[in-house]
């Protein structure tokens, strides 16, 4: 569980280090990533995070209805957010002053909710299980943190600053993973309460995946490029899943 944690600090961190030092921001390879990560991560959802959380919860339409909760919570974080969750970059110049806290307090909400996805494998996981969870998140993650570096060096002034709001976002998850573990050792979060939190976060996933289809390529134009980076994140998705699982 310690190894998961620090992945999911250093995938939240280093890429505001490679952000500031390189300038690289909002490059055309930078939509391809998202091409790839979304869909992996709307494949995780539909064959691995939706079946868990209807097999553990034992009732499939209470873990309907915390889907779509989930999907509309999303929704909810990303008027907060500004959509940095699905590497949106673009700021809205009439409320920068306040818009970083309210940047802010939505993405540690949403860490929050990603780290408590892997929650120690003894408690709902097989290793197997758990470490295809962390290669999806690890994905995810990367080109959030990636577009959450870019805000936040739109709005900063300061390295300092910069660096230490990342560092907040990125201790996120690894709270979240270390809270719900907790949870379940002391017996708060069973079985049931752990499979309506999977529905939670896959309607959460599942509203994140789409919007990166749609705003990857909002004149609906087929892009062969954009379709083969999906076609390899979903497929990578299924070998993972099932062979490497």
């Amino acid at each position: 569980m310690l190894l998961s944690a620090l992945i999911l600090f250093l995938v939240a961190f280093v890429p505001a280090l490679f952000v500031y030092f390189t300038s690289a921001r909002g490059t055309e390879n930078f939509k391809f990533i998202l091409s790839f990560s979304g869909a992996y991560l709307f494949s995780i959802t539909v064959i691995h995070i939706l079946p868990e959380a209807v097999t553990e919860s034992g009732n499939f339409k209470l873990a309907g209805i915390f889907v779509l909760l989930g999907y509309f919570l999303q929704m909810l974080i990303e008027y907060f957010s500004t959509g940095v969750e699905h590497g949106h970059i673009h700021l809205h110049d009439d409320h920068k002053g306040t818009q970083k806290y309210f940047i802010m307090l939505a993405m540690c909400v949403h860490g929050l909710l990603e780290g408590s996805l892997l929650m120690h494998p003894s408690h709902m996981h097989a290793e197997g299980e758990h470490n295809t969870l962390l290669i999806g998140l690890v994905l995810h993650k990367l080109p959030e943190a990636f577009a959450l570096a870019t805000v936040l060096i739109g709005l900063l002034k300061t390295r300092t600053s910069i660096f230490g709001w990342q560092l907040v976002f990125a201790l996120a998850s690894p709270l979240g993973l270390f809270v719900s573990d907790y949870l379940s050792d002391q017996g708060i979060l069973d079985a049931e309460g752990m499979g309506l939190l999977f529905a939670l976060l896959a309607g959460n996933f599942l509203y994140i995946s789409t919007t990166i289809f749609f705003e990857s390529n909002p004149q609906h134009k087929f892009k062969a490029n954009r379709l083969v980076m999906s076609l390899l994140g979903a497929v990578t998705a299924v070998l993972v899943e099932y062979v490497l699982g």
